[in-house]
């Protein structure tokens, strides 16, 4: 990873409809953390902080995020209905990917 780099992917933004998504890395500060911000995609501002703190018996990660959806009100409405859900969903998935890889089995 680097400061610069372009990240692309498809999501999901309603169900049989996706999109591209392009991120960009701008800034990364070894091992502390690294943003990534959004270029094109679904949303009106995406600003995500990755950071990194070192804590007795490994690391702990934790994510700052901003985002924002266009469509004013109707855009508000859907972030309530459905959205906000959405992105609960990625950082939940991630947690639980996190969790198999890096949990201590006893």
């Amino acid at each position: 990873m680097f400061s610069g780099q372009l990240i692309k992917y498809k999501v999901s933004v309603l169900p049989f409809v996706r999109m591209g998504w392009k991120t960009k890395i701008t800034n990364v500060e070894e091992p502390n953390y690294f943003v990534d911000t959004q270029l094109s995609g679904p949303y009106s501002l995406w600003h995500h902080k990755h950071i990194f703190k070192t804590v007795e018996g490994g690391v702990e990660m934790i994510d700052e995020l901003e985002y924002a959806i266009p469509l004013g009100i109707l855009g508000q409405f859907a972030n309530w209905l459905f959205v906000g859900k959405e992105v609960n969903g990625i950082f939940e998935y991630r947690n639980n990917v996190l969790k198999t890889y890096f949990t201590e089995k006893k």
